[in-house]
């Protein structure tokens, strides 16, 4: 698990990680880029395992090694894990340590995963999960430790986006004056989110989206299915991996969020604010993580509605359900209204990740809708 061979797709990058570790020219951190299921951390694993192995092959780790073989059980000493969490009522204080072994367990059995799966895995589907300050410690005492086993002491930061504040201020000065042989390698959906003082610290190297081809071919693979229905499926994906299996079968949230989705447009076509006022209390209680969720799905239906009026059926990325639904939304999305709608869903996104009221945040887009849609 987390070789080269196992990463999908981005044989030109898995090429210039491995020459960057045959000629010592690594960089002290880097950080991978992308939208979420293009694999940026099986890619990063498939490096941090390359750089740890002390029999390299020309494409590919051993496998055989005691590094490998460590690897294999997520026990190299030298290998470091930061990841957001969520915080106990009754502990004042978390870190990436306490989550060590659902994490082990959870990374074994999907390497391909999004927030949205951590959450699960974690239990705590309704909370808001960041890498708290008290970690930026941590992440100090790891790194000055002497290495075990390697020349090299590797530390991977999931979503350094979610970092906190403080915590992302004290990584910045690791960054700024190294310890020798210490590599960091972020993985991020978000890199604007980052301070760009950490990003103009960093080498940075972006997963484009897969092809469609190659999503095609690796369900195939995966999954035993005919290639019709892997090109279909694939398509819907917009080249993430990860969409195009959470669409192998129906993903309950996106049930939910189409519905609520179907909801909130027909109720605010209709001005029927007293209902309006009700879906919004409703929907409030998806919890704040699958909130933000839902308002991205909402954005991206505005997007694919507005596109559909194109008439250029290569250019949308729907659902049979979400098409038959835009047959008669779409008209109602265009030039005049689209870009309004679309600040307010992802300024709400914003206000839910900052605390904001969900009630009065998911109101305001109902009302702001009732005019959007008369243009």
């Amino acid at each position: 698990m987390f070789f080269f061979s196992d990463v999908i797709g981005h044989d030109t990058l898995k090429e210039s990680l491995i020459r960057s570790v045959q000629s010592g020219n690594i960089a002290h951190a880097q950080l991978f880029s992308g939208i979420e299921g293009v694999g940026k951390f099986a890619m990063a694993m498939a490096y941090a395992r390359y750089i740890h192995c002390t029999n390299r092959g020309e494409t590919d780790a051993c496998g055989m090694c005691p590094s490998c073989q460590q690897y294999n059980a997520l026990s190299h000493a030298d290998l470091h894990f930061v990841f957001p969490m969520v915080r106990n009522k009754d502990k004042k204080k978390v870190h990436c340590d306490d989550y060590l072994h659902t994490w082990s367990e959870f990374i074994t059995t999907h390497p391909y995963f999004g927030i949205d799966n951590w959450l699960q895995a974690m239990g705590a589907e309704n909370k808001q999960a960041i890498i708290y300050a008290d970690e930026s410690d941590e992440i100090w005492r790891k790194m000055t430790l002497k290495s075990f086993s390697s020349p090299y002491k590797i530390m991977i930061i999931w979503l350094p986006e979610r970092m906190n504040i403080e915590c992302a201020n004290k990584l910045l000065k690791l960054f700024e004056e190294p310890y020798p042989n210490t590599i960091f390698l972020l993985v991020s959906n978000a890199p604007d989110q980052l301070l760009s003082t950490i990003r103009s610290r960093v080498q940075q190297i972006h997963l484009p989206a897969l092809p469609l081809s190659t999503i095609t071919e690796a369900l195939q693979q995966q999954y035993s299915i005919t290639d019709t229905d892997a090109r279909a499926i694939a398509h819907l994906s917009n080249g993430s991996y990860l969409k195009a299996c959470d669409n192998l079968s129906l993903n309950d949230d996106n049930q939910q969020f189409f519905q609520l989705f179907v909801q909130l447009m027909r109720l605010a076509y209709a001005r029927r604010i007293k209902d309006l006022k009700a879906w919004s209390e409703d929907t409030a209680d998806l919890g704040r993580e699958r909130l933000r969720r839902f308002l991205s799905y909402a954005g991206r239906m505005i997007r694919e509605n507005y596109i559909y009026n194109v008439a250029q059926p290569d250019l949308n990325y729907m659902t049979a359900e979400e098409q038959q639904f835009s047959t008669r939304f779409a008209p109602f999305i265009n030039e005049r209204n689209v870009q309004e709608i679309m600040r307010i869903l992802e300024s709400a996104e914003n206000d839910i990740g900052q605390n904001a009221n969900a009630k009065i945040v998911l109101f305001d887009i109902a009302i702001k809708m009732i005019l959007l849609l008369k243009n």
